[in-house]
């Protein structure tokens, strides 16, 4: 028998935790036999004290098994099943556009994404905003979109890890989150609950970024390689930057409308197309479905060229209850904000930097993200035509379209975007999109 204050009391004094104590303690947290106060006091003895990466796997194994495992193994998929998870950004459009890609090149993609917080957006406020798309189906729709379209996406059901919910809404009102132990437990229990064979991680670096410094973005991808890979899911990570938005455009309908130009060829831009394209390629080759990255992204750009990944995406869409002819008529269904107003520069010069997180604060402050979880969003407003960084800007130039509901909002939104953007005399070098790749 554990006694939970002596659990606390062996971390709090460094010592490292004993599956069995760790098992014990996270039952608790789903049960409801420890108290608020045991698991504010446990978390907080972890941020400062740490885990090692025995407890780290025990951990995340313990919250994985709080509450239902999904099985896939019963549908006798033909290929693996692979997701990827980011750990949040600006403009990251990412998922919508590599769920269908990957199904396209014979993955089978079980996305449960998560809603906004912050200044980052959430994919499932982006699917929200198509009208009659149910991010909640059941668990036997669920099956049945992943088995015959190849990917879906959708919200956290409450019965996977039960444990991660109530132990994250501590963790956030006693200043215990930043902890790259209980990060990389919160986020691997839910992905190992849902089952899969692999994982790759996106992880980003920069002012937009979750992790405050670049260094602290190489550790939480290491820890996640590690735990990932220790608690038997093969996992890799790959570092990318967040220093400015990954797509010229920020908000939900604007975003969805950008997917669908990305997946139709009318518009690809740079930097999301290379971070796009590098964590496909790598859930090719960790699902066996490319011998290297070179195989993958040929069948990649071949799933793009024949119309193949255009065709799931509208196949899920349609699937869970969303329009079928939405690829074709975006403006028939997505929300359009009244207001369109250009954000001007102050001066002229070069975008020498942004502070991303203030983009997306502003996106936030239009009312297309959350402050709080019981926010409503609009999912109209936005961003586009963001000004990248290097890009020559002349005074009175647009640095962004605004699309707002009121008037006062669009007038905020200008001087935070005119707040964010650093406009410089000298062309600065350029960040890399990819800085570099995590693998066991």
């Amino acid at each position: 028998m554990f006694l939970t204050q002596e659990i606390i009391r062996k971390k709090r004094d460094k010592g490292a935790l004993t599956p069995e104590e760790i098992q014990f303690f996270v039952r608790g947290i789903t049960d409801g036999s420890v108290s608020e106060g045991q698991i504010a006091a446990l978390a907080m003895a972890v941020y400062f004290n740490d885990m090692n990466m025995d407890e780290r796997v025990a951990f995340t194994l313990a919250m994985r098994d709080s509450g239902a495992v999904l099985d896939w193994s019963g549908l006798n998929l033909p290929g693996p099943v692979v997701d990827k998870h980011s750990t949040g950004g600006v403009g990251d459009v990412v998922s919508l556009l590599l769920g269908p890609m990957v199904a396209a090149c014979g993955g089978y993609v079980p996305m449960i994404s998560g809603r906004g917080l912050g200044h980052t957006g959430g994919t499932l406020d982006k699917f929200d905003s198509i009208p009659g798309y149910n991010t909640v189906p059941d668990n036997d729709l669920f099956r049945k979109v992943v088995k015959e379209v190849g990917v879906a996406i959708i919200g956290q059901t409450s019965n996977l890890a039960p444990s991660d919910k109530r132990f994250y809404s501590i963790r956030d009102v006693t200043a215990t989150v930043e902890s790259v132990a209980m990060i990389t437990g919160s986020i691997l229990s839910k992905k190992l609950s849902a089952g899969l064979q692999a994982l790759v991680m996106d992880v980003k670096a920069g002012t937009g970024a979750f992790m405050p410094t670049y260094d602290k973005s190489v550790e939480l991808a290491e820890s996640i390689v590690k735990v990932g890979n220790g608690a038997g899911m093969m996992t890799s990570a790959i570092l990318t930057d967040m220093n400015e938005s990954l797509a010229p455009y920020a908000g939900n309908a604007v975003e969805v409308r950008g997917a669908i130009d990305y997946l139709t060829g009318k518009s690809r831009p740079a930097r999301l197309h290379e971070v796009t394209m590098a964590l496909c390629a790598e859930m090719l080759v960790l699902g066996k479905l490319a011998a290297d990255e070179v195989e993958a992204r040929q069948k990649l750009q071949a799933a793009l060229d024949t119309g193949a990944a255009t065709e799931r995406f509208a196949r899920m869409v349609v699937a869970l209850g969303g329009p079928a002819n939405l690829v074709e008529n975006p403006d028939q269904y997505l929300a359009k904000a009244p207001i369109l107003v250009p954000a001007p520069a102050l001066k002229s010069g070069y975008a020498a930097a942004t502070n991303c997180r203030g983009i997306g604060l502003s996106v936030v402050s239009l009312g297309g993200g959350r402050r709080r979880p019981t926010d409503a969003i609009d999912f109209a407003v936005g961003l586009t035509d963001l000004a990248g960084l290097g890009d020559r800007i002349e005074a009175g130039q647009p640095l962004a379209m605004v699309h707002a509901r009121t008037e006062a909002a669009a007038a905020q939104a200008i001087a935070e975007i005119q707040a964010a953007y650093t406009i410089a005399e000298d062309k600065p070098a350029a960040n890399p999109v990819i800085y570099r790749t995590i693998r066991p």
